[in-house]
């Protein structure tokens, strides 16, 4: 699916074995990714800094034929929420995965980077002209852009219009896309219609008032949500990501940096066990839904016909659990079953505002029991909710509510629940499980 798209460039979250024995031989360009879990250990040990580098970079080169481009290291460790755990131990971990990737003589092929949200940097008057480090991580910014610049390596940012506009119901609503805004932000000439530019253009003076004004500039996140929010939907996330897309393909960068930009879309695929609690939209950053299937029409290539669906996905069987014609809504295991269906499940496209905000309740209802039915393949057990249930051959989508079925997963990838009480991880999504951004160059 990632060649019929044209796509040259994968990022990850890890270094998964699975998927980047996938990618052997490919032809596409990797970023494997350092959780934050693991920064504590690998600052503290140049030896086991060594043996990541040995097992999930030079193994897969050497032998593999996969192309590691970057390692990136942690994942946006300076947000606030953080409360600064893992600002000791970042610059340690960079150092010592830097250090094992000159033994294994990589320095040159692979390159280290550290993806930082964009609250890494700020402007004191919303212009771009004034941005600089986050006061409380100034030194630490600088000393992490000095080391990078050392050794040839980008400074990698994540920026999300989307999620400025879900944190602040004031903001300018068509300043969060690439067409549109009647009041555009004037800096000394400079003029920004949209949010990324100012942005982007926010750490370019940042990085230029520290003396590094000549930095590479990775964009390791930037996209847009279909369900989950009364913003996040397709229409929206079709307008931005082609707005992008678009000034993209066109070589057209920002007011400071002309040139072609580097970025990775996120993200390639829905992931229905992701955390939601940022928001219900987080599992719904994807291209494409969890079968391969193009949400919307989306050019990433010039002279293209929109993203190519994935060829030859297997299905379960066409039947859907549903809330039984019988069953009564008055019942008193109704809210019980529903809390544990969603609870082990994905309804996060239920709610207002969502693709599945208008249905009634029995719908409601309906829609849990089938999340929780299709997460656990179809099993018998799993469609028995306290006689409120029933298998159906009818399709019960509505609209752009869609009752989905799942993907045939392979039996030996998966790890179905005995009972229906069991509170596992949800398993179809096993072929996709390891979290992908794309970018294409």
């Amino acid at each position: 699916m990632l060649r019929d798209n044209g796509i040259q460039k994968v990022k990850l979250f890890d270094a998964d074995s699975t998927t980047l024995n996938a990618l052997k031989n490919s032809g596409i360009q990797v970023m494997v990714g350092i959780p934050n879990d693991m920064l504590n250990t690998l600052a503290n040990s140049v030896q086991a800094a060594e043996n990541w580098v040995a097992k999930n970079v030079s193994a897969h080169i050497s032998s593999n034929g996969v192309d590691i481009r970057y390692v990136a290291v942690g994942n946006e460790p300076f947000l606030t929420t953080y409360n600064g755990s893992f600002e000791a131990i970042t610059l340690p971990a960079l150092q010592n995965i830097q250090s094992a990737l000159t033994k294994a003589s990589l320095s040159s092929q692979v390159k280290v980077t550290v993806p930082l949200n964009a609250d890494v940097y700020q402007s004191t008057n919303d212009l771009p002209s004034s941005g600089n480090f986050r006061a409380d991580i100034q030194a630490l910014m600088v000393q992490i852009v000095q080391f990078l610049n050392a050794n040839g390596a980008p400074f990698t940012v994540n920026i999300y219009p989307f999620i400025s506009l879900y944190n602040n119901p004031s903001f300018p609503f068509d300043y969060a896309f690439f067409n549109g805004y009647s009041s555009p932000l004037n800096d000394n000439g400079r003029i920004y219609q949209d949010m990324f530019s100012a942005n982007y253009d926010t750490l370019v003076w940042a990085l230029q008032t520290n003396g590094y004004g000549n930095m590479s500039i990775i964009v390791g996140e930037i996209g847009w949500p279909t369900d989950g929010d009364q913003n996040a939907n397709l229409l929206n996330a079709q307008r931005f990501n082609q707005g992008f897309m678009s000034r993209y393909l066109a070589g057209q960068g920002t007011p400071m940096r002309s040139g072609p930009l580097d970025a990775y879309l996120f993200s390639l695929i829905d992931e229905d066990a992701k955390s939601i609690q940022p928001g219900n939209f987080e599992r719904h950053w994807g291209m494409f839904y969890i079968d391969g299937t193009p949400k919307y029409l989306l050019n990433i290539i010039a002279n293209s016909n929109g993203l190519v669906a994935a060829s030859n996905v297997p299905y379960l069987a066409q039947q859907w659990c549903i809330m039984s014609p019988s069953a009564s809504l008055d019942d008193p295991q109704v809210g019980p079953s529903v809390s544990f269906a969603c609870a082990n499940a994905d309804c996060t496209s239920l709610g207002y505002g969502t693709s599945c905000g208008s249905l009634d309740a029995r719908g409601n209802i309906s829609y849990a029991f089938n999340s929780y039915y299709q997460i656990q393949n179809q099993l018998a057990r799993a469609c028995q909710f306290s006689n409120l249930s029933v298998v159906t051959t009818t399709d019960p989508s509505t609209g752009d509510c869609k009752f989905r079925i799942m993907i045939n997963v392979p039996t030996s990838m998966q790890s179905i629940s005995s009972s229906v009480g069991s509170h596992k991880q949800p398993v179809g999504l096993l072929l996709f499980l390891s979290l992908f951004i794309l970018s294409i160059l």
